[in-house]
């Protein structure tokens, strides 16, 4: 069964472990913890729950996660006929690691125990058909997160920070990091962006305001709105009743659902620029391969200056760009065996050499082609 003993539950249930059946597989991510990006997280997937659609959240945060209090449910995930389901509450299926380790005991595992218990959230559980799969992810820019933006065919990324400057600041990190593996910026959410007074009605601003839209606007992505502080959302997080679904018309009920129709128009706009960077379809006969564009065009690629173009750390210094692989190493007659998609935004590729830890980018293999059409190969993939 893989990580993990599942509880077993024996019903006949036809659906396939994985995302295959997902739309759109969303990133919520923050530059530093205490933002509430897990609390974002849980509304947005709740709200478009109550909108209709179908919804499924990964805990992705292992050594802190959250999920299921702020869902309110503490059911283990269970077996049906040997395939792992997720947990389904209010609409919403979730799998977390507090759900498998309810005990008080911390997760104390490196980070290969870490990265293949988030390929098994991946792969191993049956998500079914879902528009939307939201990933909450740990704060930072380390292996999860990498892993999940070279597994798994990402629509996106929401960043979310508060107003003030320390936090707007590292989140600036996260974005580059996704911008860096080619994952779109879905857009910035100013969390804890002033509390109004139940007295006055007055709104202070207890963390500063406007960081999180003056961020989006500097570096050019959008920005998805406010949510203020509110009570009813700490009460939620305590009592696992979210505050889109409380009965009261709150300030933070009606942010939330402007944020999710704000996000819904970037995914419509994202999905029509993403065809243009992404092939759609990679061939080949061993000695090379063909790759067919969305705008029509077509590359041509020998197995062989691909090989050479690798662009991993054993083939070129990482520190000064400097090639170091010695072509004399390479067989004039390697292969390609296979290939493998990298999230949106490259491919590896299993030479007959055994060599298969180059990640090369879409826009880099456009690139070469074009060059090696007119002049020959180029070695910047």
């Amino acid at each position: 069964m893989g990580l993990f003993n599942w509880k077993k539950k024996e019903e006949p249930k036809d659906i396939k472990p994985g995302t295959g059946s997902v739309k759109n597989i969303i990133a919520v991510a923050s530059g530093k913890g205490g933002v509430g990006k897990s609390t974002v997280t849980t509304n947005m997937a709740l709200m478009m729950a109550q909108k209709g659609m179908k919804v499924g959240v990964i805990d992705a945060d292992l050594y802190g996660p959250t999920q299921p209090g702020l869902l309110g449910s503490q059911e283990p995930p269970k077996s049906i006929n040997g395939q792992i389901m997720p947990i389904e509450k209010d609409g919403v299926k979730f799998i977390s690691m507090a759900s498998i380790n309810p005990s008080d005991e911390a997760m104390v595992v490196r980070a290969p125990i870490a990265i293949k218990a988030i390929q098994q959230f991946l792969g191993g559980v049956c998500w079914g058909e879902l528009d939307f799969l939201f990933i909450d992810l740990p704060p930072g820019t380390g292996d999860i997160q990498l892993t999940l933006a070279q597994q798994a065919r990402l629509s996106g990324a929401v960043i979310v920070t508060t107003p003030q400057k320390v936090a707007v600041d590292i989140a600036k990190k996260g974005l580059s990091m996704f911008k860096t593996v080619n994952v779109p910026i879905l857009g910035i959410v100013e969390n804890m962006s002033g509390m109004v007074c139940s007295h006055c009605n007055e709104l202070n601003s207890v963390f500063g305001k406007g960081g999180g839209s003056e961020l989006a606007e500097n570096l050019d992505v959008p920005f998805l709105g406010e949510i203020p502080l509110d009570l009813l959302i700490m009460q939620g997080g305590d009592d696992g009743k979210a505050v889109v679904l409380r009965d009261e018309d709150s300030a933070a009920k009606k942010s939330f659902a402007n944020v999710c129709e704000k996000l819904v128009d970037e995914l419509i706009k994202i999905e029509k620029g993403t065809k243009e960077i992404e092939p759609s379809e990679i061939q080949g006969n061993g000695g090379q391969i063909e790759i067919k564009w969305n705008d029509g065009s077509l590359s041509e690629l020998s197995s062989y200056d691909l090989r050479l173009a690798c662009p991993c750390a054993s083939c070129v210094d990482e520190n000064t760009g400097k090639r170091i692989l010695d072509p004399k190493t390479v067989p004039l007659d390697i292969t390609i065996l296979g290939q493998r998609p990298v999230g949106r935004y490259g491919v590896t590729f299993n030479f007959s050499d055994g060599h298969n830890t180059g990640i090369y980018k879409y826009v880099n293999l456009k690139a070469m082609g074009a060059v090696a059409n007119k002049e020959g190969p180029s070695f910047s993939v």
